[in-house]
């Protein structure tokens, strides 16, 4: 049947488009199209490899507490992108343990039932938790 769902690409507000794209680089992702209106970068859509994200500037605040979209992104090298991470400026904030979060961050690599392998949170500039799993 030619009418299935056959690619999904995450479109999120943010509060700096320009800010979410040097983020999202540091991940692996690079700028396929931009639109500017007056000058200021509105909207962008980053691929990495088959994955894609459209950000939209927002128009008003981002609260990460209303957060209802988690975004679950996959690895085949889980401590290799940790380390970049690091590299690329961004905070190594330890085990999670829950609690308030940390924007530019990255968290020590958990081992829960549901991946075995790896899984890591990192959470953009404006509060998105983003889990990365390990693909191997």
């Amino acid at each position: 049947m030619t009418t299935h769902i056959h690619r999904l690409t995450p479109y999120a507000h943010v509060a700096d488009v320009v800010a979410s794209i040097q983020f999202y680089k540091a991940l692996g992702f690079e700028v396929d199209n931009t639109v500017e209106v007056h000058g200021r970068t509105v909207w962008a859509m980053l691929a990495s490899g088959s994955a894609r994200l459209m950000l939209a500037a927002a128009s008003g605040p981002v609260n990460a507490e209303e957060q209802a979209v988690l975004f679950y992104l996959y690895t085949n090298d889980l401590p290799a992108l940790r380390r970049a991470l690091g590299v690329a400026g961004l905070r190594d904030a330890g085990e999670f343990r829950g609690g308030p979060i940390e924007r530019r961050a990255y968290y020590a690599i958990a081992h829960p039932p549901y991946m075995p392998e790896g899984e890591m949170r990192v959470v953009d500039p404006d509060g998105y938790c983003l889990l990365v799993g390990s693909a191997e």
